[in-house]
């Protein structure tokens, strides 16, 4: 597999998880947490995908959602 091919199936990946995440949120409160455990699969896909391509400004939204997803999963499961 190419480096552009692992790339693409990240975002992809991300992408389909962040969809699934704003499917979540509009079913409303009863989808939680799979919307916090989908949102945070899509930011991990994406902060794989940032560091490969070393995309600072979108490794730091990346971070900062996912200290935000941690907190959630925290108040969801912990």
């Amino acid at each position: 597999m190419t480096q552009t091919q692992i790339d693409s199936i990240l975002q992809w990946t991300g992408a389909a998880a962040i969809i699934a995440m704003h499917v979540l949120n509009a079913a409303g409160p009863e989808a939680y947490p799979y919307n916090i455990i989908a949102a945070f699969v899509g930011t991990l896909a994406f902060l794989a995908w940032t560091i490969r391509v070393r995309n600072l400004p979108e490794f730091t939204v990346n971070v900062v959602a996912l200290l935000i997803g941690f907190v959630g999963l925290y108040k969801a499961f912990g």
